[in-house]
């Protein structure tokens, strides 16, 4: 197969897709939570999976890489992203029955802060004192949000706990899943991973059947079918967004999330976020951010070097 030109940069419309990207992902969750309180989540993460494969075959066939998107390399690395991040949405979802959708959100924000800590760890990737300094003030700011759970009394503070137990969890687990995709990017192409990991968190979920899943309603059915076509559809847009634009351009608007979560979360669902959610939140967006510019003055950095080091002519 002719390898494609890298299309031609358009900042303007990778931001675009980046923000719809966001808005969408924020929807799903407000889809899930709306429908938590009686499906398991383990049904919840088939209907995600399942329909969210329909987007993808769809965008496959209309760039003509079908074929392409559909062969791997390393199918064990596959199946072991696969469970990484079946887990991570399992938890997350689970997560979002116990907790407002502004709080499950800003502990979601810890996922990126642990990919720099175990990119240390398990990819003996380079992390100098200020990445970690910077990752230290997010997980700070994780606390500040996690604190009042801990001292909360009766039931309701008792699933409030449990629910950001879950929530950590599964920004642990999806930040295994993003090292283990670092780790497939140099031998497999994007679309496979996506494509693959879909396939593959649809048929772990079919294991939670024994545990109770139920027959879901009408309403409940179409909710969690527009899930899986939202999430879908957003995979194919943040593929794009950073096809079309820089990974430090864009990547700052993922904390868009907390406004759209804060706005669905108060008219949709009634929660009115507290003190410590919105201050454990900024002090989290301001350390990913700080995170992404760092990241950025030092891509700019090496390319001066190797352009310092090509010689001329």
């Amino acid at each position: 197969m002719t390898a494609q030109p890298p299309p031609s940069p358009r900042p303007f419309l990778g931001i675009a897709l980046k923000l719809g990207t966001v808005i969408g992902f924020v929807i799903m969750q407000a889809l899930i939570k709306s429908v938590s309180d009686r499906i398991p989540p383990g049904e919840m993460v088939f209907f995600r999976s399942f329909f969210g494969i329909v987007p993808i075959i769809v965008w496959l066939v209309w760039r003509h890489e079908l074929s392409g998107g559909l062969r791997v390399a390393q199918p064990t690395a596959h199946i072991l992203r696969g469970v990484i991040g079946t887990t991570a949405m399992a938890l997350s979802f689970a997560a979002l029955a116990f907790l407002p959708l502004p709080e499950a959100t800003a502990l979601g924000y810890a996922a990126p802060l642990l990919t720099v800590v175990f990119a240390a760890l398990l990819l003996g990737e380079t992390v100098r004192a200020f990445r970690f300094s910077a990752v230290g003030m997010g997980l700070l700011g994780v606390l500040v949000v996690l604190w009042p759970k801990l001292g909360a009394q009766g039931a309701a503070g008792g699933a409030e706990a449990l629910g950001a137990a879950l929530a950590l969890a599964g920004a642990t687990c999806a930040a295994l899943a993003q090292i283990q995709i670092r780790r497939m990017v140099g031998s497999e192409r994007t679309s496979a991973i996506v494509f693959w990991f879909s396939c593959t968190a649809t048929v772990l979920s079919l294991f939670s059947i024994p545990f109770g899943w139920v027959v879901p309603t009408p309403r409940e059915a179409a909710l969690l079918i527009l899930a899986g076509l939202i999430g879908g559809t957003g995979q194919i847009m943040i593929t794009s967004a950073y096809r079309f634009a820089d990974a430090s351009l864009v990547a700052p608007f993922d904390y868009a999330s907390m406004l759209f979560a804060l706005a669905i979360g108060y008219t949709v669902f009634n929660e009115v976020p507290t003190g410590s959610t919105l201050t454990g939140a900024a002090i989290v967006i301001v350390a990913g951010i700080t995170i992404i510019w760092r990241e950025h003055q030092l891509g700019l950095e090496r390319r001066r070097a190797r352009r310092a080091a090509t010689p001329p002519g």
